[in-house]
């Protein structure tokens, strides 16, 4: 068995020198200097700097010459690139190997996509109809993989063949990998949490208090709960790693982008600014415009995302936004 991963960002950095632990592995980047440096010195500078990547671990640019590597029957192929590459990136990968020359495959970002609205494995199907690959997501900062500290991983969907594929490649050593036959929730989970992050960097930022972040991070689930059961999830997933699990994460981590994309809103800098200053992908700001107007059209309450929506979009403070939220009309909590 060997594996490819497409994307030489943080994250599919990180799961490529995990896997590399175990069965050689190669990992796909457009930056020609990322892969010098990853072949020569075993460091992804751009995005992992000072945090030595496993000696298994080889990197290239050329695209079609991974692909043709890779054994149908036995190898692992992971879309590593956050999900506004996703459908370019398979779209890539379709024209060179076909419709039927496909390994066992999983996708590790999280989102719906911008204009369509779609979830990842929706993507998946417009340009493979018959793929049988899933998605690999939970509670998992980049840097801590990387430094090989413990976590653990939900595979949802995918052919029994995709997900011991996965298993084989990934539950070693620091990580645990569960399985799921629910791709919705999983893929819900994953996407809405970020935006939530953003509420509770925010909530931080201000300095409202551990009981109210608690209070945000609970009321957050409840609005996941309400999107992935509309879209047909399975209320048990919101409760595992892909829900509750990633949600705690990235709300309360000091890795979290989207934490500190809503942190630098609460401090009054405009989001170009914040953007600019954090140089990586967040998320949460993508996702949350596209999760409301979902939610708008579905007719679900979502009042965190329409909230984070106003600081990011619409010109409303953090500050004001907060008493926005504290004077809605008192509910029945279920």
């Amino acid at each position: 068995m060997k594996a490819l991963v497409l994307g030489a960002g943080a994250w599919g950095t990180a799961v490529a020198s995990h896997i590399a632990l175990k069965v050689p592995t190669t990992l796909w980047g457009r930056d020609a200097s990322v892969a010098a440096s990853i072949n020569s010195d075993h460091i992804n500078p751009r995005y992992l700097s000072g945090i030595v990547l496993s000696k298994g671990l080889s990197a290239t640019t050329d695209l079609e010459s991974a692909l043709r590597a890779l054994d149908p029957a036995t190898d692992l192929l992971v879309f590593g690139a956050p999900m506004s590459a996703l459908r370019s990136h398979l779209q890539q990968v379709s024209d060179i190997l076909g419709a039927s020359a496909w390994p066992a495959f999983c996708w590790l970002c999280k989102g719906f996509e911008v204009g369509s609205g779609k979830m990842p494995h929706q993507v998946v199907a417009d340009i493979l109809p018959d793929a049988d690959g899933g998605a690999l997501t939970g509670p998992s900062f980049a840097a801590e993989v990387a430094k090989n500290l413990p976590f653990a991983l939900v595979m949802a969907g995918g052919s029994e063949k995709t997900q011991q594929a996965v298993v084989a490649a990934m539950h070693h050593g620091a990580c645990r990998i569960y399985v799921s036959d629910d791709v919705v929730g999983a893929e819900v989970g994953g996407a809405v949490k970020n935006i939530m992050a953003v509420a509770t960097g925010i909530c931080d930022g201000l300095g409202l208090g551990l009981n109210a972040r608690a209070a945000l991070i609970t009321r957050g689930m409840a609005e996941i709960r309400r999107l992935a059961s509309e879209l047909g999830a399975k209320a048990d997933t919101l409760s595992g790693l892909a829900g509750f699990g990633d949600l705690i994460l990235t709300c309360t981590g000091d890795l979290s982008r989207n934490r500190r994309v809503g942190m630098m809103l609460a401090s009054g800098k405009d989001l170009d600014q914040i953007l600019a200053e954090l140089g990586q992908v967040a998320e949460g700001v993508k996702c949350a415009p596209v999760v409301r107007d979902l939610s708008l059209q579905m007719g679900i309450e979502m009042p965190l995302t329409q909230t984070v929506c106003d600081v990011l979009f619409n010109g409303v403070p953090a500050s004001a936004a907060v008493l926005q939220l504290l004077s809605r009309d008192p509910r029945r909590e279920n």
